[in-house]
């Protein structure tokens, strides 16, 4: 059977195609007697078999709002995908909680030379060996033209045909499995982008005239694109095995409705985890530090599994490169490590000289910290930089390794983004490859615009259109043989394999970390850090000058970035420098 929501015409038909397009037949589908706006038919056709609906008098063949794949990309036609056609073999997997797990964000288009999901299933030895336990995608839906970060997906069910499509996604998914690593799909629920949306022309997805950041807000007054929603989430979980979904910027959801969209979606995420028998997370990208997204359904909050903390990535970021403009200015606080270390949120309550008001509310004592998603780089904090600069390209090789220290001995799940754990000098870029002329100059030229309120040189700001931009966004894997990008590596997998072992470092109570910073008199990047997570500690000198730390009478380093001077009880570490230490075991 097949079956489309078009509320908003009178008359719809399935046109059938062959491969080269042209039309085989074309059925008229009859209107559900409720009212409800469905249509449907009997009609039966076969894996592969390319069609498309017409909309009342419409002579233009638009594509499936359900469409599992798009052989010709989101302008062209459906092709029928059964996804219970393929052979899995990991019938013995039985998930990964993200409770002391580490995550590695990445896009499928740059990790690898190809760009495919098949390329990438070929390097994911590479994260095994650095001891990965989740891989995140970046949004894999259907979207306009060749590349692009993923977020402007347009048909929500597909998988963008460049990467290999839905098979190929499949076989992706079985290989991780294989090797022990879960897999989170980015998917955008917020928006849609801005070449080949048809779904209003088959009912009310979006609220017009009521914007967000991106576009129109999505409908959430209408239960059909509320089912739209949670069903695509399921289909993630359930056709393609994935482990968890990452929630593109949820604070952009406007839903009045009780429940929630978000809690609506953990309840049934978590009844087909009891099903499936697996554990399933959701991570919530919010920047409204509200522990409603964490909390229990029971206790009042939405139930999702986790968010991303924003506070934590910010508050590092201002330490390790002095950056105080913008939104980075609140974090120039001598606080702000200590309090996102020990309490999770740095703005909970308090005054946003970003936003001009109080923002945040305090994280419960009783929200495990493994909730909150820790990173010193990411896709945002990097691509909507100007240059799309990583902190390679301001940071010394010391600082780069401090950063490393920090990232991974943090109370949160730690999350790297892909190359950042060999020190990668190649750029993330914003890139777009929109085919509309008018798109694509008003996309470029509205980058400029964003970025010369800021100060920045016009001619420093990358094309977002221009191929190139997308070329140097690729990750450069032979760096990997230079000895420089060598180290990095061996440290970020040493200190990976020690958040695996060390107790201390995976422990849920934020309570049990306690900050203390000194070299305040100086500026924010030049200060010295004792953080202490139960017996172990983390000690960090991002000073000019050589730091002398107190031990206790048994400790002894576990890891240092650079050879620290010991003395009775005390170890002074070098400029830019961290070591860890604790008690024997």
């Amino acid at each position: 059977m097949i079956s489309v929501w078009a509320p908003r015409v009178d008359r719809v038909q399935l046109r059938r195609l062959t491969p080269a397009c042209t039309t085989i037949s074309e059925h008229d589908l009859d209107p559900a007697d409720d009212g409800s706006g469905w249509w449907r038919t009997d009609v039966a056709m076969a894996e592969g078999e390319r069609y498309g609906f017409l909309l009342g008098d419409s002579t233009e063949l638009r594509p499936d709002p359900r469409s599992r794949r798009q052989p010709r990309g989101v302008h062209g036609p459906s092709a029928l995908f059964d996804p219970a056609r393929f052979e899995w073999t990991d019938t013995g997997w039985s998930g990964r909680p993200l409770d002391g797990g580490v995550i590695y964000e990445l896009h499928v288009g740059t990790f690898t030379p190809e760009g495919t999901l098949d390329s990438l299933a070929g390097h994911l030895d590479h994260l095994v060996e650095l001891g990965i336990t989740h891989v995140e995608l970046l949004p894999v839906n259907a979207f306009s033209g060749e590349w692009n970060w993923g977020y402007d997906g347009v048909l929500w069910y597909a998988v963008h045909e460049g990467y290999g499509g839905p098979a190929a996604y499949q076989r992706f998914v079985d290989s991780a499995h294989a090797r022990g690593i879960a897999v989170i799909q980015d998917v955008v629920y917020n928006h849609l982008g801005p070449s080949g949306n048809y779904l209003p022309e088959f009912g009310p997805y979006l609220r017009e005239g009521e914007h967000t950041a991106w576009g129109d807000s999505v409908n959430l007054d209408e239960p059909a694109v509320r089912e739209y929603i949670i069903e695509n989430a399921l289909m993630w979980l359930r056709d393609f095995h994935v482990d968890g979904l990452r929630l593109d910027a949820v604070h952009a959801l406007h839903d009045d409705s009780t429940p929630h969209l978000l809690h609506e979606l953990s309840e049934r995420v978590d009844a087909l985890s009891r099903e499936v028998d697996r554990p399933l997370s959701l991570i919530a990208e919010s920047d409204l530090n509200d522990p409603v997204m964490v909390l229990p359904r029971e206790a009042g909050g939405y139930g999702l599994s986790a968010q991303w903390s924003d506070d934590w990535h910010h508050a590092v970021h201002v330490a390790l490169t002095g950056e105080t403009d913008g939104y980075y200015a609140d974090f120039a606080a001598p606080d702000a490590v200590a309090k996102v270390t020990q309490d999770g949120f740095f703005h909970d309550g308090t005054y946003s000289s970003f936003r001009g008001r109080a923002h945040g509310t305090p994280l419960p004592p009783s929200v495990p910290a493994w909730r909150l998603v820790t990173f010193a780089q990411d896709h945002d904090q990097i691509g909507n930089r100007a240059a799309g600069d990583r902190l390679t390209a301001s940071l010394s090789s010391d600082r780069l390794a401090v950063a490393a220290v920090l990232t991974l001995t943090a109370p949160g799940t730690p999350m790297l983004f892909m190359g950042e754990e060999w020190g990668a000098s190649t750029p993330w870029q914003f890139f777009t490859s929109h085919k509309e002329p008018e798109l694509a100059r008003a996309t470029a030229e509205g980058r400029i615009a964003e970025f010369a309120q800021m100060g920045w040189d016009p001619a420093a700001v990358p094309d977002p259109q221009d191929p190139a931009t997308f070329e140097r966004s690729r990750l450069d894997w032979s760096e990997l043989e230079s000895p420089h990008h060598a180290r990095m590596l061996d440290l970020y997998r040493r200190l990976i394999a020690m958040r695996h072992e060390v107790p201390e470092m995976t422990d849920p109570e934020m309570s049990h970390n306690v900050v203390s910073v000194s070299h305040l008199e100086g500026a924010p990047e030049h200060r010295a850090y004792r953080i202490e997570r139960g017996e172990l500690a983390v000690l960090v000198n991002l000073t000019t000058e050589e730091v002398e730390f107190g031990l206790g009478p048994d400790s002894r380093i576990l890891l240092e970035t650079a050879p620290g001077r010991m003395a009775a009880r005390t170890i002074a570490l070098p400029p830019e420098s961290a070591a860890i230490v604790a008690p024997p075991r």
